[in-house]
């Protein structure tokens, strides 16, 4: 009994009452952050950087094929612009209906585990690109792009 006690004392003391806790001022958990780096690098950084950190300099000049090269995604492109279902739809559907070249993960990729990479990606953002994305609607639905 003393026993069974000081685990569940340990697992309060610890925030593990069972309800993960979203990162503070944000809107993600930091279990989305550590599974959407997981998934991130197995899809994502081999176009945006292992630290979604874009893997060309000058991501706002054309390639040859007329193509815009992957923009970093950690705060430092237009990324910060869109809002959470803007986001969510991109990964999801990819950027081929908007005239870029990124395919979608729709079939890859389920809800949760876009929602994840999200979170990876805006964890490498400022406090100060985020509080201007969230002020900007971030979080709403109706944000124009």
């Amino acid at each position: 009994m003393k026993k069974a006690y000081l685990c569940v004392l340990l697992l309060v003391a610890a925030g593990c009452s069972g309800q993960e806790q979203t990162v503070p001022g944000r809107w993600y958990t930091q279990a989305q952050v550590l599974k959407g780096e997981t998934v991130f690098q197995a899809n994502c950084s081999g176009c945006h950087g292992g630290r979604a950190q874009g893997l060309i300099a000058n991501w706002k000049q054309r390639l040859p094929n007329g193509s815009y090269p992957p923009p970093p995604l950690n705060g430092s492109a237009h990324t910060w612009h869109h809002p959470l279902s803007v986001l969510q739809q991109t990964v999801k559907n990819g950027s081929i209906p908007l005239g870029g070249t990124m395919p979608g993960f729709r079939d890859k990729l389920n809800d949760a585990e876009i929602d994840a990479v999200i979170s990876f990606f805006q964890s490498k953002w400022s406090d100060a690109i985020y509080q201007v994305w969230q002020t900007r609607g971030g979080l709403s639905r109706n944000l124009d792009q």
